[in-house]
Protein backbone atom coordinates (compact mmCIF):
# COMPACT_ATOMS: atom_id res chain seq x y z
CA UNK A 1 0.00 0.00 0.00
CA UNK A 2 2.83 2.39 0.75
CA UNK A 3 4.33 1.79 -2.67
CA UNK A 4 1.08 3.00 -4.32
CA UNK A 5 0.41 6.03 -2.15
CA UNK A 6 3.59 7.88 -3.03
CA UNK A 7 3.14 7.80 -6.85
CA UNK A 8 -0.51 8.87 -6.46
CA UNK A 9 0.57 11.89 -4.35
CA UNK A 10 3.20 12.78 -6.93
CA UNK A 11 0.62 12.52 -9.70
CA UNK A 12 -1.81 14.80 -7.84
CA UNK A 13 0.99 17.29 -7.17
CA UNK A 14 1.86 17.35 -10.88
CA UNK A 15 -1.80 17.91 -11.81
CA UNK A 16 -2.18 20.80 -9.35
CA UNK A 17 1.11 22.35 -10.45
CA UNK A 18 0.07 22.06 -14.08
CA UNK A 19 -3.27 23.69 -13.33
CA UNK A 20 -1.56 26.63 -11.64
CA UNK A 21 0.85 26.92 -14.56
CA UNK A 22 -1.99 26.96 -17.09
CA UNK A 23 -3.84 29.59 -15.03
CA UNK A 24 -0.72 31.78 -14.95
CA UNK A 25 -0.24 31.37 -18.70
CA UNK A 26 -3.88 32.29 -19.32
CA UNK A 27 -3.49 35.37 -17.15
CA UNK A 28 -0.33 36.43 -19.01
CA UNK A 29 -2.04 35.78 -22.36
CA UNK A 30 -4.94 38.10 -21.46
CA UNK A 31 -2.71 40.79 -19.95
CA UNK A 32 -3.18 43.94 -21.99
CA UNK A 33 -6.59 43.09 -23.43
CA UNK A 34 -8.04 45.82 -21.21
CA UNK A 35 -6.62 48.48 -18.96
CA UNK A 36 -8.07 46.90 -15.80
CA UNK A 37 -5.81 43.85 -16.17
CA UNK A 38 -2.77 46.12 -16.46
CA UNK A 39 -3.74 48.11 -13.35
CA UNK A 40 -4.32 44.96 -11.29
CA UNK A 41 -0.94 43.60 -12.35
CA UNK A 42 0.89 46.85 -11.62
CA UNK A 43 -0.70 47.27 -8.18
CA UNK A 44 1.01 44.12 -6.94
CA UNK A 45 4.22 44.22 -8.99
CA UNK A 46 5.41 47.81 -9.50
CA UNK A 47 8.47 48.39 -7.24
CA UNK A 48 8.07 52.17 -7.04
CA UNK A 49 4.56 51.89 -5.63
CA UNK A 50 5.64 49.01 -3.37
CA UNK A 51 8.45 51.09 -1.88
CA UNK A 52 6.08 53.98 -1.02
CA UNK A 53 3.56 51.52 0.41
CA UNK A 54 6.21 49.98 2.68
CA UNK A 55 7.36 53.44 3.74
CA UNK A 56 3.78 54.27 4.72
CA UNK A 57 3.60 51.06 6.75
CA UNK A 58 6.89 51.93 8.43
CA UNK A 59 5.61 55.44 9.25
CA UNK A 60 2.47 53.95 10.82
CA UNK A 61 4.64 51.81 13.10
CA UNK A 62 6.39 54.93 14.43
CA UNK A 63 3.20 56.22 16.09
CA UNK A 64 3.30 54.01 19.19
CA UNK A 65 7.00 54.59 20.01
CA UNK A 66 6.57 58.35 19.49
CA UNK A 67 4.08 58.64 22.35
CA UNK A 68 5.68 56.12 24.69
CA UNK A 69 7.69 56.90 27.77
CA UNK A 70 11.45 56.42 27.46
CA UNK A 71 12.83 53.19 28.85
CA UNK A 72 13.61 53.44 32.58
CA UNK A 73 17.24 53.43 33.70
CA UNK A 74 18.81 51.39 36.47
CA UNK A 75 22.02 52.24 38.27
CA UNK A 76 24.01 50.41 40.97
CA UNK A 77 26.60 52.12 43.16
CA UNK A 78 28.97 50.12 45.38
CA UNK A 79 30.11 52.44 48.17
CA UNK A 80 33.21 52.02 50.33
CA UNK A 81 34.39 48.84 48.66
CA UNK A 82 37.37 48.66 51.10
CA UNK A 83 35.30 49.12 54.31
CA UNK A 84 37.39 52.09 55.42
CA UNK A 85 40.60 50.24 54.53
CA UNK A 86 39.84 47.24 56.70
CA UNK A 87 39.91 44.73 53.83
CA UNK A 88 40.90 44.32 50.23
CA UNK A 89 38.57 45.88 47.66
CA UNK A 90 35.54 43.72 46.95
CA UNK A 91 32.57 43.89 44.55
CA UNK A 92 30.19 41.78 46.63
CA UNK A 93 27.18 43.96 47.62
CA UNK A 94 26.91 42.25 51.03
CA UNK A 95 30.57 42.96 51.94
CA UNK A 96 31.00 46.61 50.90
CA UNK A 97 30.06 49.56 53.11
CA UNK A 98 26.71 50.07 51.30
CA UNK A 99 25.10 49.43 47.96
CA UNK A 100 22.80 51.98 46.36
CA UNK A 101 20.28 50.87 43.73
CA UNK A 102 18.70 53.65 41.65
CA UNK A 103 15.70 53.19 39.33
CA UNK A 104 15.00 56.32 37.20
CA UNK A 105 12.24 57.25 34.76
CA UNK A 106 12.33 60.27 32.44
CA UNK A 107 8.92 62.00 32.28
CA UNK A 108 8.31 64.75 29.67
CA UNK A 109 6.24 67.82 30.47
CA UNK A 110 2.48 67.36 30.33
CA UNK A 111 1.20 67.12 26.74
CA UNK A 112 4.55 66.53 25.03
CA UNK A 113 3.99 62.81 24.56
CA UNK A 114 0.53 63.40 23.06
CA UNK A 115 1.95 65.96 20.66
CA UNK A 116 4.75 63.64 19.57
CA UNK A 117 2.25 60.85 18.94
CA UNK A 118 -0.02 63.17 16.95
CA UNK A 119 2.94 64.39 14.88
CA UNK A 120 3.86 60.77 14.10
CA UNK A 121 0.24 60.01 13.15
CA UNK A 122 0.15 62.99 10.80
CA UNK A 123 3.50 62.00 9.29
CA UNK A 124 2.05 58.52 8.70
CA UNK A 125 -0.97 60.08 6.99
CA UNK A 126 1.37 62.14 4.83
CA UNK A 127 3.29 58.98 3.86
CA UNK A 128 -0.02 57.30 3.03
CA UNK A 129 -0.95 60.29 0.87
CA UNK A 130 2.38 60.12 -0.96
CA UNK A 131 1.83 56.39 -1.61
CA UNK A 132 -1.67 57.12 -2.95
CA UNK A 133 -0.26 59.91 -5.10
CA UNK A 134 2.38 57.57 -6.51
CA UNK A 135 -0.31 55.04 -7.39
CA UNK A 136 -2.45 57.75 -9.00
CA UNK A 137 0.54 58.85 -11.11
CA UNK A 138 1.39 55.27 -12.05
CA UNK A 139 -2.22 54.43 -12.93
CA UNK A 140 -2.47 57.55 -15.09
CA UNK A 141 0.73 56.64 -16.95
CA UNK A 142 -0.59 53.12 -17.58
CA UNK A 143 -3.97 54.42 -18.76
CA UNK A 144 -2.31 56.97 -21.03
CA UNK A 145 0.10 54.43 -22.53
CA UNK A 146 -2.76 51.98 -23.02
CA UNK A 147 -4.83 54.67 -24.79
CA UNK A 148 -1.89 55.44 -27.06
CA UNK A 149 -1.41 51.72 -27.75
CA UNK A 150 -5.12 51.41 -28.53
CA UNK A 151 -4.84 54.33 -30.95
CA UNK A 152 -1.83 52.80 -32.72
CA UNK A 153 -3.51 49.38 -32.87
CA UNK A 154 -6.72 50.77 -34.38
CA UNK A 155 -4.73 52.98 -36.73
CA UNK A 156 -2.87 49.89 -37.94
CA UNK A 157 -6.18 48.15 -38.57
CA UNK A 158 -7.49 51.18 -40.43
CA UNK A 159 -4.33 51.46 -42.56
CA UNK A 160 -4.56 47.79 -43.52
CA UNK A 161 -8.23 48.22 -44.46
CA UNK A 162 -7.39 51.24 -46.63
CA UNK A 163 -4.46 49.31 -48.09
CA UNK A 164 -6.87 46.54 -49.13
CA UNK A 165 -9.16 49.19 -50.57
CA UNK A 166 -6.28 50.68 -52.57
CA UNK A 167 -5.46 47.21 -53.89
CA UNK A 168 -9.03 46.93 -55.20
CA UNK A 169 -8.85 50.43 -56.68
CA UNK A 170 -5.60 49.48 -58.40
CA UNK A 171 -7.34 46.50 -59.97
CA UNK A 172 -10.18 48.73 -61.15
CA UNK A 173 -7.63 51.16 -62.64
CA UNK A 174 -5.82 48.25 -64.38
CA UNK A 175 -9.07 47.02 -65.89
CA UNK A 176 -9.92 50.49 -67.17
CA UNK A 177 -6.34 50.96 -68.43
CA UNK A 178 -6.50 47.60 -70.26
CA UNK A 179 -9.74 48.72 -71.90
CA UNK A 180 -8.24 52.04 -72.90
CA UNK A 181 -10.57 53.95 -70.60
CA UNK A 182 -7.92 55.29 -68.23
CA UNK A 183 -4.29 56.31 -68.28
CA UNK A 184 -1.45 54.16 -66.92
CA UNK A 185 -0.80 56.99 -64.47
CA UNK A 186 -3.89 55.92 -62.52
CA UNK A 187 -2.35 52.48 -61.84
CA UNK A 188 0.96 54.04 -60.82
CA UNK A 189 -0.78 56.46 -58.46
CA UNK A 190 -2.58 53.56 -56.78
CA UNK A 191 0.73 51.72 -56.37
CA UNK A 192 2.46 54.81 -54.94
CA UNK A 193 -0.39 55.24 -52.47
CA UNK A 194 0.02 51.61 -51.36
CA UNK A 195 3.76 52.05 -50.87
CA UNK A 196 3.15 55.08 -48.67
CA UNK A 197 0.70 53.10 -46.54
CA UNK A 198 3.18 50.24 -46.15
CA UNK A 199 5.73 52.77 -44.89
CA UNK A 200 3.15 54.05 -42.41
CA UNK A 201 2.57 50.49 -41.20
CA UNK A 202 6.29 50.12 -40.50
CA UNK A 203 6.26 53.35 -38.46
CA UNK A 204 3.11 52.27 -36.59
CA UNK A 205 4.62 48.88 -35.80
CA UNK A 206 7.70 50.58 -34.37
CA UNK A 207 5.52 52.89 -32.27
CA UNK A 208 3.49 49.94 -31.03
CA UNK A 209 6.63 48.12 -29.87
CA UNK A 210 7.86 51.22 -28.05
CA UNK A 211 4.53 51.59 -26.26
CA UNK A 212 4.54 47.91 -25.31
CA UNK A 213 8.06 48.32 -23.88
CA UNK A 214 6.87 51.36 -21.91
CA UNK A 215 3.92 49.46 -20.50
CA UNK A 216 6.11 46.49 -19.58
CA UNK A 217 8.45 48.85 -17.73
CA UNK A 218 5.52 50.24 -15.74
CA UNK A 219 4.47 46.66 -14.97
CA UNK A 220 8.02 45.67 -13.94
CA UNK A 221 8.18 43.06 -16.73
CA UNK A 222 10.93 42.43 -19.29
CA UNK A 223 10.59 44.90 -22.15
CA UNK A 224 10.06 42.17 -24.75
CA UNK A 225 7.26 40.43 -22.82
CA UNK A 226 4.17 39.96 -24.99
CA UNK A 227 0.97 41.90 -24.38
CA UNK A 228 -2.46 41.01 -25.70
CA UNK A 229 -3.93 43.27 -28.34
CA UNK A 230 -6.14 45.96 -26.76
CA UNK A 231 -9.77 44.97 -27.18
CA UNK A 232 -11.88 47.84 -25.91
CA UNK A 233 -11.81 51.38 -24.60
CA UNK A 234 -13.10 52.31 -21.17
CA UNK A 235 -16.61 53.70 -21.01
CA UNK A 236 -16.55 57.47 -20.73
CA UNK A 237 -18.36 59.04 -17.76
CA UNK A 238 -21.67 60.80 -18.27
CA UNK A 239 -21.55 64.62 -18.56
CA UNK A 240 -23.23 64.92 -15.14
CA UNK A 241 -20.18 63.25 -13.56
CA UNK A 242 -17.88 65.94 -14.96
CA UNK A 243 -19.48 69.00 -13.38
CA UNK A 244 -16.51 71.36 -12.77
CA UNK A 245 -17.71 72.63 -9.37
CA UNK A 246 -18.43 69.13 -8.04
CA UNK A 247 -15.08 67.84 -9.29
CA UNK A 248 -13.28 70.79 -7.72
CA UNK A 249 -14.76 69.89 -4.34
CA UNK A 250 -13.73 66.27 -4.80
CA UNK A 251 -10.21 67.35 -5.70
CA UNK A 252 -9.92 69.47 -2.55
CA UNK A 253 -11.12 66.54 -0.45
CA UNK A 254 -9.39 63.57 -2.11
CA UNK A 255 -6.41 64.66 -4.18
CA UNK A 256 -3.42 62.71 -2.79
CA UNK A 257 -1.05 65.67 -3.09
CA UNK A 258 -3.42 67.99 -1.23
CA UNK A 259 -4.06 65.25 1.32
CA UNK A 260 -0.32 64.95 1.99
CA UNK A 261 0.09 68.74 2.16
CA UNK A 262 -2.79 69.08 4.62
CA UNK A 263 -1.18 66.41 6.81
CA UNK A 264 2.10 68.31 6.59
CA UNK A 265 0.39 71.54 7.71
CA UNK A 266 -1.21 69.88 10.70
CA UNK A 267 2.09 68.21 11.58
CA UNK A 268 3.80 71.62 11.43
CA UNK A 269 1.11 73.06 13.73
CA UNK A 270 1.65 70.29 16.26
CA UNK A 271 5.40 70.68 15.98
CA UNK A 272 4.99 74.39 16.73
CA UNK A 273 2.99 73.54 19.85
CA UNK A 274 5.66 71.08 20.91
CA UNK A 275 8.37 73.68 20.38
CA UNK A 276 6.57 76.15 22.64
CA UNK A 277 6.15 73.44 25.29
CA UNK A 278 9.95 73.10 25.35
CA UNK A 279 9.91 76.26 27.44
CA UNK A 280 8.91 74.01 30.33
CA UNK A 281 11.27 71.48 31.93
CA UNK A 282 11.22 67.70 31.63
CA UNK A 283 11.57 65.58 34.76
CA UNK A 284 13.44 62.51 35.87
CA UNK A 285 11.92 60.62 38.81
CA UNK A 286 13.86 58.03 40.76
CA UNK A 287 13.62 55.69 43.72
CA UNK A 288 16.72 54.35 45.46
CA UNK A 289 16.97 51.60 48.12
CA UNK A 290 20.32 51.45 49.96
CA UNK A 291 21.64 48.11 51.14
CA UNK A 292 23.89 47.72 54.14
CA UNK A 293 25.46 44.26 54.12
CA UNK A 294 22.55 41.84 53.85
CA UNK A 295 19.54 44.14 54.23
CA UNK A 296 18.01 47.35 52.85
CA UNK A 297 17.86 49.98 55.59
CA UNK A 298 17.35 53.25 53.69
CA UNK A 299 15.16 54.55 50.89
CA UNK A 300 15.66 57.68 48.81
CA UNK A 301 13.47 59.52 46.31
CA UNK A 302 14.91 61.65 43.51
CA UNK A 303 13.50 64.41 41.29
CA UNK A 304 15.64 65.86 38.52
CA UNK A 305 14.66 68.50 35.97
CA UNK A 306 16.42 70.41 33.25
CA UNK A 307 16.55 74.20 33.51
CA UNK A 308 15.37 75.88 30.26
CA UNK A 309 17.82 78.77 30.47
CA UNK A 310 18.97 78.87 26.83
CA UNK A 311 16.21 81.25 25.79
CA UNK A 312 17.95 82.45 22.63
CA UNK A 313 18.17 78.89 21.31
CA UNK A 314 14.53 78.19 22.16
CA UNK A 315 13.28 81.39 20.54
CA UNK A 316 15.18 80.47 17.38
CA UNK A 317 13.51 77.03 17.39
CA UNK A 318 10.12 78.66 17.84
CA UNK A 319 10.72 81.02 14.92
CA UNK A 320 11.83 78.02 12.87
CA UNK A 321 8.58 76.17 13.65
CA UNK A 322 6.54 79.23 12.64
CA UNK A 323 8.44 79.51 9.36
CA UNK A 324 7.98 75.79 8.64
CA UNK A 325 4.24 76.14 9.22
CA UNK A 326 4.06 79.13 6.86
CA UNK A 327 6.06 77.18 4.26
CA UNK A 328 3.69 74.21 4.52
CA UNK A 329 0.66 76.48 4.08
CA UNK A 330 2.21 78.19 1.04
CA UNK A 331 3.09 74.81 -0.46
CA UNK A 332 -0.49 73.63 0.03
CA UNK A 333 -1.85 76.73 -1.71
CA UNK A 334 0.58 76.32 -4.61
CA UNK A 335 -0.36 72.65 -4.98
CA UNK A 336 -4.08 73.52 -4.91
CA UNK A 337 -3.63 76.14 -7.62
CA UNK A 338 -1.67 73.69 -9.76
CA UNK A 339 -4.06 70.73 -9.50
CA UNK A 340 -7.17 72.88 -9.98
CA UNK A 341 -5.60 74.47 -13.06
CA UNK A 342 -4.76 71.01 -14.43
CA UNK A 343 -8.33 69.88 -13.71
CA UNK A 344 -9.84 72.79 -15.67
CA UNK A 345 -7.41 72.21 -18.55
CA UNK A 346 -8.17 68.51 -18.81
CA UNK A 347 -11.92 69.00 -18.47
CA UNK A 348 -11.80 71.41 -21.40
CA UNK A 349 -9.66 69.00 -23.42
CA UNK A 350 -11.97 66.09 -22.59
CA UNK A 351 -15.05 68.01 -23.72
CA UNK A 352 -13.33 69.06 -26.95
CA UNK A 353 -12.28 65.47 -27.69
CA UNK A 354 -15.78 64.16 -27.05
CA UNK A 355 -17.36 66.81 -29.28
CA UNK A 356 -14.78 66.12 -32.01
CA UNK A 357 -15.51 62.39 -31.85
CA UNK A 358 -19.26 63.02 -32.06
CA UNK A 359 -18.81 65.37 -35.02
CA UNK A 360 -16.59 62.88 -36.83
CA UNK A 361 -18.98 59.97 -36.20
CA UNK A 362 -22.25 61.74 -37.05
CA UNK A 363 -21.21 64.18 -39.74
CA UNK A 364 -17.73 63.98 -41.20
CA UNK A 365 -17.51 60.20 -41.59
CA UNK A 366 -20.95 59.69 -43.25
CA UNK A 367 -20.26 62.60 -45.61
CA UNK A 368 -16.84 61.17 -46.52
CA UNK A 369 -18.34 57.73 -47.18
CA UNK A 370 -20.99 59.22 -49.46
CA UNK A 371 -18.31 61.27 -51.26
CA UNK A 372 -16.17 58.17 -51.78
CA UNK A 373 -19.07 56.07 -53.08
CA UNK A 374 -20.01 58.81 -55.52
CA UNK A 375 -16.40 59.22 -56.66
CA UNK A 376 -15.98 55.45 -57.14
CA UNK A 377 -19.15 55.21 -59.18
CA UNK A 378 -18.11 58.24 -61.22
CA UNK A 379 -14.65 56.81 -61.89
CA UNK A 380 -16.06 53.48 -63.01
CA UNK A 381 -18.28 55.34 -65.50
CA UNK A 382 -15.55 57.75 -66.54
CA UNK A 383 -17.22 60.86 -65.12
CA UNK A 384 -14.41 61.68 -62.62
CA UNK A 385 -10.67 61.15 -62.76
CA UNK A 386 -8.54 58.96 -60.49
CA UNK A 387 -7.19 61.95 -58.56
CA UNK A 388 -10.72 62.75 -57.42
CA UNK A 389 -11.20 59.15 -56.32
CA UNK A 390 -7.91 59.22 -54.36
CA UNK A 391 -8.90 62.46 -52.70
CA UNK A 392 -12.23 60.93 -51.64
CA UNK A 393 -10.38 57.91 -50.26
CA UNK A 394 -8.05 60.20 -48.27
CA UNK A 395 -11.05 62.06 -46.88
CA UNK A 396 -12.71 58.91 -45.55
CA UNK A 397 -9.42 57.76 -44.06
CA UNK A 398 -8.84 61.15 -42.44
CA UNK A 399 -12.35 61.13 -40.99
CA UNK A 400 -11.85 57.71 -39.42
CA UNK A 401 -8.41 58.70 -38.09
CA UNK A 402 -9.89 61.83 -36.57
CA UNK A 403 -12.49 59.76 -34.79
CA UNK A 404 -9.91 57.30 -33.46
CA UNK A 405 -7.64 60.13 -32.34
CA UNK A 406 -10.50 61.94 -30.60
CA UNK A 407 -11.42 58.76 -28.73
CA UNK A 408 -7.79 58.28 -27.63
CA UNK A 409 -7.55 61.94 -26.57
CA UNK A 410 -10.70 61.58 -24.47
CA UNK A 411 -9.26 58.49 -22.77
CA UNK A 412 -5.97 60.27 -21.99
CA UNK A 413 -7.80 63.32 -20.65
CA UNK A 414 -9.93 61.03 -18.49
CA UNK A 415 -6.77 59.38 -17.13
CA UNK A 416 -5.40 62.80 -16.14
CA UNK A 417 -8.69 63.82 -14.49
CA UNK A 418 -8.70 60.60 -12.46
CA UNK A 419 -5.05 61.17 -11.50
CA UNK A 420 -5.97 64.61 -10.17
CA UNK A 421 -8.98 63.21 -8.32
CA UNK A 422 -7.00 60.31 -6.90
CA UNK A 423 -9.78 57.87 -7.79
CA UNK A 424 -11.67 56.51 -10.80
CA UNK A 425 -14.82 58.18 -12.04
Amino acid sequence: MKMRTKPRASWLYAVVLGAFSLAAQAQDASLGANVESLLDFARSRNPEYASLRFEAEAAAERVTPAGALPDPKFRTELRDITRMGEQNPTLAPARVGSTRYLLMQDVPWLGKRDLKREIAELDARGAEGRASGTWAELAARIKTAYSQLQYVHRNEQLTREILDLMTRLEKIAQVRYAGGLAAQQDVIRAQVEQTGMKSELVALENERRQLQARLNALLARPSASPLAAPERLRTLPAPAQLDPLALEERVRAKNPQLFAEEARIRSAEKNRELTYKNRYPDFTLGVSPIQYQGSVKEWELMVELNLPLQQGSRRAQERESEAMLSAAQARRDATANQVLGELAENLSGFEAARRTETLAATSLLPQSELTFKAALAGYETGKVDFATLLDAQRQIRQARQNRIKAQADAQMRLAEIERILGEDL
